[in-house]
C-alpha cells in the first residue's frame, strides 16, 4: 500500500520531471523577456518625454497677443 501511495504522490516519473523542467525554462524565458521589454519601454518613455519637451520649446506662444475665444 505504501508503495502505491508513493507512486501516486509523484515518485520520479520521467515525463513529469521533463515537463517540470520545460515549464521552469519557459518561466525563465518569460521573465527575461519581461525585463528586456520593461527596459525598452523605459527607454522609449524617456525618449518620448525628451521629444515632448523639445516640441513644446519649439512652439512660440505669445500670450499678450491672445485673441478672445468665440462665444
Amino acid at each position: 500500500m505504501a508503495k502505491a501511495l508513493l507512486g501516486y504522490v509523484g515518485g520520479s516519473d520521467p515525463r513529469l520531471l521533463a515537463e517540470m523542467r520545460r515549464l521552469q525554462q519557459r518561466v525563465q524565458d518569460l521573465e527575461s523577456e519581461l525585463v528586456r521589454i520593461q527596459s525598452e519601454n523605459d527607454a522609449l518613455t524617456a525618449a518620448a518625454a525628451h521629444q515632448g519637451e523639445s516640441l513644446l520649446d519649439s512652439i512660440d506662444l505669445d500670450v499678450t497677443k491672445a485673441e478672445p475665444a468665440l462665444t
